[in-house]
C-alpha cells in the first residue's frame, strides 16, 4: 500500500510530458496506475473479508509519534475499491472527452492532478494516522481547486475553484483543532487505537463537534452546501469523480469512520442527523428547480449526501449495515449518471432540458443504462439502490418504534428525501431523453444525435450495470459489509435490540419498509408530474450562496478600514508602534518578575572602556546629526566599536563578519541616500520630538534592564560551553562559530539564507519600475568577446575599448568599463587599485571560504569579501564596469546557492541520516600531505553564493538601475 502511495506521488509528474507526446491518449498510462491499486485491493478481498486486516507503517515523525500506517480494514476496503475503480474508468473515459483537445492548454496539469487527487484519496481512507489524515484531507482540497479552475480564462471556474478552496480549507483548518484537541486528550493519533479506547469527557465532545465541521463542510452538508453546485464549472470527469465518487466521499468516510463508536456522544446526532436530513430536503427540492442537467445531479448529490450522512452517521449496526450498501450504491449511479452528461454534452454541446427532445429514441443504450443508474438512485428492484433503500428504511422504522427521537427525526428525514429522489430522478430522465412538447401540444423537433465512440459510453455503461449486479449480489455484500457493521451497538440507548440482525437482500418479503419504500416512489412520480413545468427558482429572498458573497464583501471592506488605520504610510509610526509592544510587553514581564538579580562586572578587558564611551558618544551625535549621511557614518561607528570589542573578546571570526556587514550596509545606505534630500526634514520635519526622544530612551532603559537581569537568570548550565567540543566531534572542525552555522544549528542558517534572498527579491521589487531586468552583462559590456580573450593591453578608443595595435588610442584602459563613467566622476588611481586588487580580493574571498572550518572565516564572510570586491568594480567602473565584472544572473547565484543547501538537507535522508547531517573524508595526498574535507563545507558554498547574490542584488538595484534611471531623467530634461 505504501508503494502503490508512493507512485501516486511520482507518476503524476510524467504526465505533462507524456500528454505533450500521445495527446488524450495518456489518459490510458494513468489509468493504469488506479487499475494496478484497484487489482492490489481485490487480492486482498480474502483477508479483509475473514477478518484480518492488512497494515503497513513507516516511522515519518518519531519524536511526534506520526507515522505513514495504512490500514485496509472493511471500510477502508470498500473505500479503497470505489476510489481506484472510478477512478480508473474516469481516467478512461477522459482519453475521449478531451479527444480532439490534444493541444489544449493545461490538459497535461489537469491530467497530473487528477492522478494526485486520486492518489490522495487513496491515502486518506487508508491511513491510520489522525495527523496524517489531516495532510490528506487538505491536499485534496487544493488539487480539487486546481481540478475545478481547470478553465481558467472563465471567471465562473476561477470564482467556483476559489468558492470550493476556501469553505473546505476553512472547514479543515476548524477540523485540525478538533483533531489535536483529541490526539492530545487520548495520547496517540493512531486512529483504530482511539476507537478502540473509545476515550470520552468534554475536551472528546468538543473536538468530535470541530471535527464534524470540516467532515460536513467537505462533503457540502448545510450550511457548506453551496460549494458543490458552483464546483460544476469543472469538467464533467471532474464532477463524476470528485464530486460523486471520492472527494465529497471524504467527509461520509470520516464520519462512518468514528459513527460507530462516537455516536453515542451528545453533541452527535443532533449534528449529523439533523443537519443531514436538512441538506437532504434543500438540496432535493432545488434540484426540481433546476433545466441543466449537470446541475440536477449537482442538487441531487447535495440531497444524497445529506442522505448518507444521516444514514451512516447514525451509529446503529442495522442503520450502518445499510449505510455502507447505500455507499457503494451512490458512488456507482452518481459517477454513471455525471459521465452520462458528459456524454451529452461533449455530442449536442449543451446540457439545458429545454434544448433536448428526442434524444432517447436515438441513443437507446444511453438511455437504457441511465434508467438503470436513476432506477438504482430512486430504489427499484434489482438494483443495490433498492436493497440499501430498503435496509435503511427497515432499520430506522425500528428506531422509531423503540422511542429514539432521533431515530424519529431520520425515519421522517429519509422519507420526504426519497420522494424528492424519485421526483428530480424522473426529471432527469425526462430532460435528457423524453421527446418534449410545446405549450399547443405538439411535439418539438427532435434534437439531432450523433453516435459517440464505443469507448465514450463503456464507463457510464459499467458502472451503471454494476448497481444491478450489486443488488443481485446482496447477500455476498451482506457478508463483507457485516464487519464493519458490527463494530456498531445494535441498537441506541433506550431502544430495545432487533430480534434478529438484519441482512442486505433483494427480497425480505411484503415488510413495512417495502410499502413505505413504494409509496416513496409513487409520491414522487406524482411531484414530477406537477412540478416538470419549471418551478419558481427561489422561496426564499436570499441563498447560502448569498451569504457567502456578503461574508467575502464584509471581510473586503473590513480589510479596507484595517489596513487604513494600521498601514498610513509612515516609517515612524510603524517602528513606534513595534517600539510601544515592545516596552509594553517586555516592562510587563520584568515588573511581574520576583526575582531579580545581576552579575555584572565592571569590565571585562581594558578595551571596553576606551571603546564603549566612543559609542556612546557616536550615538548620541547620530541623534542631533542634520545631514543623513553624517548620520549613517555615525551609526557605523558603533557597529565598528562592536568590532573591536568581539576581536579582544576572543571572537575574531565575529569581528571579521561585523566589520564586513557594517562595510557593506554602509554602502547599501550610500547608495540609497543618492536618490533623497541630503539634509534630514527639509520637506516633511520630525513631529514629535520630545515623544520620540522619550520612547527611545524607555527602550534603551528597558533593553538595558533585560540584559542585567538576564546575566542573573540562568539556571542550568548552557549547551554553548559544550560547542567547542561538539564542533570538533561532530562538525569535524575547531572554528565553532562556522561549523555551529554550517552543522550544528544548520536549519538556522537555512532560515538566514531564504530571509536573505526574499529581503534581495523585496529590494529589487522596489527599485525595478516596471519589470525585473537583471540583464546588464548581456546588454552593456563594452568589450567585444574577441577582445576579452586576448592578453594584450586595453586602450580607449572612439568606438569602445579594444586590444592595443587593433585601433588607434593612446590612453590605456584599465578597467573596461571605465570610459562610460563621466569624466569628472573618474579616477584614473582608483581604476588602477581597483584593476590590480580585484582577482587578489576574490582568491582570499575563497580562501575565507574554505579555511573557515578551522580558521575565521565561512562562506558567510567570504561571500562578503567577494561582495566587497564587486562593490570596487562598481565604485570605479560604474554600472558597465559591474556588468562587465559579474556577467552573472544575481538571482541564479540566489537560486543556485540555495539550491546546494537544500541538497545538502536532503541527500543525508537518501542515506538513512537526519537532514543536513556531515560527514568528512581523509586522504594522504603527495606533496599536500594528509587532507580532510567535511562535506558541510558543500553547505558553506551554498552560502557564499547566496552572500554574492544578495550584494550582486543590492548593487543591480540600487546602484545600476538606479543610475540608469537618474539617466533617463536627465536626458528627458535635456530634451524638454
Amino acid at each position: 500500500m505504501l508503494l502503490v502511495l508512493g507512485a501516486f506521488a511520482v507518476l503524476p509528474a510524467v504526465l505533462p510530458w507524456l500528454v505533450k507526446r500521445i495527446g488524450a491518449r495518456a489518459f490510458y498510462v494513468a489509468s493504469l496506475l488506479p487499475i494496478a491499486a484497484f487489482v492490489l485491493a481485490i487480492l486482498q478481498a480474502p483477508t479483509v473479508l475473514s477478518g484480518g486486516i492488512p497494515f503497513e507503517t513507516y516511522d515519518w515523525i518519531p519524536p511526534l509519534g506520526i507515522a505513514l500506517s495504512m490500514r485496509m480494514d472493511l471500510l477502508g476496503w470498500v473505500m479503497a475499491l470505489i476510489v481506484t475503480g472510478v477512478g480508473a474508468l474516469v481516467m478512461l473515459y477522459c482519453r475521449w472527452y478531451f479527444r480532439g483537445k490534444d493541444n489544449e492548454s493545461g490538459l497535461g496539469q489537469f491530467a497530473a492532478v487528477l492522478l494526485a487527487f486520486a492518489g490522495a484519496m487513496y491515502g486518506l481512507v487508508l491511513i491510520d494516522d489522525l495527523v496524517v489524515l489531516v495532510m490528506f484531507w487538505e491536499i485534496t482540497s487544493v488539487l480539487s481547486y486546481l481540478l475545478i479552475g481547470y478553465y481558467h480564462r472563465r471567471a465562473a471556474s476561477r470564482r467556483s475553484a476559489l468558492q470550493a478552496l476556501l469553505v473546505t480549507t476553512l472547514g479543515g483548518l476548524v477540523m485540525l483543532i478538533g483533531v489535536v484537541l483529541m490526539v492530545v486528550d487520548a495520547g496517540t493519533s493512531s486512529i483504530s487505537t482511539i476507537l478502540a479506547e473509545a476515550p470520552t469527557g468534554p475536551v472528546i465532545d468538543a473536538a468530535l463537534v470541530l471535527i464534524l465541521v470540516g467532515a460536513l463542510s467537505k462533503s457540502a452538508i448545510f450550511p457548506f452546501h453551496f460549494w458543490l453546485p458552483g464546483a460544476m464549472a469543472a469538467p464533467t470527469p471532474v464532477s463524476a469523480y470528485l464530486h460523486a465518487a471520492a472527494m465529497v466521499k471524504a467527509g461520509i468516510y470520516l464520519i462512518a469512520r468514528l459513527a460507530p463508536i462516537f455516536a453515542i456522544a451528545p453533541t452527535w446526532r443532533p449534528i449529523v442527523v439533523g443537519l443531514g436530513a436538512f441538506t437532504m430536503l434543500l438540496g432535493g427540492i432545488q434540484a426540481l428547480r433546476e433545466s441543466d442537467l449537470k446541475r440536477i445531479l449537482a442538487f441531487g448529490t447535495v440531497s444524497q449526501l445529506g442522505m448518507l450522512t444521516v444514514v451512516l452517521g447514525y451509529g446503529t449496526r442495522d442503520v450502518a449495515l445499510a449505510g455502507l450498501a447505500l455507499l457503494l450504491s451512490h458512488a456507482l449511479f452518481k459517477s454513471a449518471l455525471f459521465l452520462v452528461v458528459g456524454v451529452i454534452d461533449r455530442q449536442l454541446q449543451t446540457r439545458d432540458i429545454d434544448e433536448l427532445s428526442g434524444v432517447g429514441r436515438q441513443a437507446q443504450t444511453l438511455a437504457v443504462f441511465s434508467a438503470i443508474a436513476i432506477a438504482s438512485m430512486v430504489g427499484v428492484i434489482p438494483t443495490i439502490g433498492f436493497v440499501a433503500k430498503e435496509g435503511v428504511l427497515a432499520a430506522l422504522l425500528h428506531e422509531a418504534v423503540g422511542g429514539s427521537l432521533w431515530g424519529i427525526v431520520a425515519l421522517v428525514g429519509i422519507i420526504l428525501g426519497s420522494v424528492l429522489t424519485a421526483a428530480y430522478g424522473l426529471r432527469f430522465l425526462w430532460g435528457a431523453f423524453w421527446t418534449k412538447k410545446d405549450a399547443s401540444g405538439e411535439p418539438l423537433p427532435v434534437t439531432k444525435w450523433p453516435d459517440p465512440p464505443i469507448g465514450f459510453l463503456a464507463p457510464p455503461i459499467v458502472l451503471a450495470g454494476l448497481t444491478v449486479i450489486a443488488g443481485v449480489a446482496a447477500p455476498l455484500l451482506d457478508k463483507a459489509f457485516a464487519l464493519y457493521a458490527d463494530t456498531a451497538p445494535s441498537a441506541t440507548p433506550g431502544v430495545s435490540a432487533p430480534e434478529h440482525p438484519a441482512h442486505l437482500a433483494l427480497w425480505h418479503g411484503f415488510e413495512p419498509a417495502l410499502w413505505i419504500s413504494l409509496a416513496t416512489i409513487a409520491i414522487g412520480v406524482l411531484l414530477f408530474w406537477v412540478t416538470r413545468a419549471r418551478m419558481p427558482k427561489r422561496l426564499f429572498p436570499f441563498t447560502a450562496a448569498d451569504g457567502y458573497n456578503a461574508a467575502l464583501r464584509g471581510i473586503a471592506r473590513l480589510s479596507v478600514v484595517v489596513t487604513a488605520f494600521t498601514q498610513r504610510g509612515s516609517l515612524p509610526v510603524y517602528v513606534g508602534t513595534i517600539f510601544l509592544v515592545f516596552v509594553a510587553a517586555e516592562g510587563t514581564a520584568l515588573l511581574s518578575g520576583r526575582n531579580w538579580g545581576a552579575e555584572l562586572d565592571a569590565w571585562q578587558t581594558p578595551m571596553q572602556l576606551v571603546v564603549a564611551p566612543i559609542m556612546i558618544a557616536a550615538g548620541l551625535l547620530a541623534v542631533r546629526a542634520r545631514k543623513r549621511y553624517t548620520g549613517v557614518v555615525l551609526v557605523s561607528v558603533t557597529g565598528l566599536g562592536m568590532v573591536l570589542l568581539f576581536a579582544t573578546s576572543g571572537a575574531p571570526d565575529l569581528a571579521l563578519t561585523q566589520i564586513l556587514v557594517e562595510t557593506v550596509t554602509l554602502v547599501a545606505f550610500a547608495l540609497v541616500l543618492r536618490r533623497i534630500p541630503a539634509r534630514m526634514g527639509e520637506h516633511n520635519a520630525s513631529v514629535w520630538p520630545v515623544a520620540r526622544a522619550v520612547l527611545a530612551a524607555t527602550v534603551g532603559a528597558t533593553m538595558a534592564a533585560v540584559a542585567v537581569v538576564a546575566t542573573a537568570s540562568r539556571s542550568s548550565v548552557p549547551i554553548s560551553v559544550r560547542f567547542p567540543d561538539l564542533a570538533y566531534e561532530i562538525g569535524h572542525g575547531k572554528n565553532v562559530v562556522n561549523v555551529a552555522l554550517v552543522d550544528l544549528r544548520g536549519w538556522d542558517t537555512m532560515g538566514e539564507l531564504s530571509v536573505l534572498i526574499l529581503a534581495a527579491t523585496g529590494v529589487a521589487s522596489l527599485v525595478f519600475v516596471t519589470h525585473r531586468q537583471d540583464s546588464l552583462s548581456s546588454t552593456i559590456a563594452p568589450l567585444p568577446a574577441a577582445a576579452a580573450r586576448t592578453r594584450r593591453p586595453l586602450v580607449e578608443t572612439t568606438e569602445g575599448v579594444k586590444p592595443r595595435g587593433e585601433a588607434p588610442g593612446n590612453r590605456q584602459a584599465w578597467l573596461v568599463g571605465g570610459q562610460k563613467v563621466n569624466p569628472e566622476n573618474r579616477s584614473i588611481i582608483l581604476e588602477v587599485i581597483v584593476r590590480i586588487l580585484f582577482h587578489t580580493i576574490v582568491i582570499v574571498s575563497l580562501y575565507l571560504l574554505f579555511a573557515g572550518h578551522n580558521l575565521p572565516g565561512g562562506g558567510f564572510a567570504g561571500g562578503l569579501v567577494a561582495g566587497m570586491a564587486l562593490v570596487m568594480r562598481y565604485v570605479a567602473g560604474g554600472r558597465y564596469e559591474l556588468g562587465a565584472a559579474a556577467p552573472a544572473d544575481a538571482g541564479r547565484l540566489l537560486g543556485i546557492g540555495m539550491t546546494i543547501a537544500l541538497g545538502c538537507a536532503i541527500v543525508p535522508l537518501f542515506f538513512g541520516a537526519p537532514p543536513l547531517t556531515s560527514t568528512y573524508f581523509e586522504a594522504d595526498l603527495p606533496v599536500l600531505g594528509e587532507v580532510e574535507f567535511v562535506t558541510s563545507t558543500i553547505f558553506d558554498v551554498g552560502v557564499y553564493l547566496v552572500v554574492i547574490g544578495l550584494v550582486l542584488d543590492v548593487l543591480r538595484s540600487l546602484g545600476a538601475e538606479v543610475d540608469r534611471q537618474a539617466q533617463e531623467q536627465r536626458e528627458k530634461a535635456v530634451v524638454s
